[in-house]
């Protein structure tokens, strides 16, 4: 992969902030014409610096009120277990996020659920069953005070 000069970083940027944008549009801002810019997005996207594009969604307007921060400490470390455990989350559509940490726990799970209940169902039915889990951590959500998606780029 090519390093990203100034036009690239200027693409991902506007793309960042407007995922919608035309390609019309995004050659105006950018001051080119679209045919350059066009192929520069296309470029980006072959080389997955631009990995997908998705709707936002308001997580309260879709009843998904509660998050939590989960973190596991799991009691056998093998690459099958690891990957077990790993395919496991991901199978679950609670988890939003799943991260291999170093420290006290194994893992942190972002997990997004309707409520309190929700959650308690998803620990009870789900987690739990898990043999491998030695602990369990939960950190409540009181506010989220910021959250992006878009990463500054220089």
């Amino acid at each position: 992969m090519a390093l990203l000069d100034e036009v690239d970083i200027k693409i991902l940027n506007l793309l960042q902030a407007e995922g919608r944008i035309t390609n019309k549009a995004l050659a105006e801002k950018m001051g080119m014409s679209t045919t350059p810019v066009f192929d520069r997005v296309k470029r980006l996207e072959k080389e997955g610096v631009i990995k997908q594009y998705v709707a936002l969604l308001d997580q309260r307007k879709i009843d998904k009120k509660l998050t939590v921060f989960v973190f596991i400490s799991l009691k056998n470390h093998t690459r099958s277990y690891l990957d077990k455990f790993i395919g496991e989350m991901n199978d679950y559509p609670e988890v939003q996020e799943c991260y291999h940490i170093a420290g006290d726990f194994d893992y942190m799970l972002k997990i997004v659920t309707r409520d309190i209940e929700s959650f308690q169902s998803f620990i009870l039915a789900k987690l739990s069953v898990n043999s491998n889990i030695a602990h369990v951590k939960s950190q409540f959500v009181l506010s989220k005070n910021k959250h992006t998606t878009a990463f500054k780029i220089d």
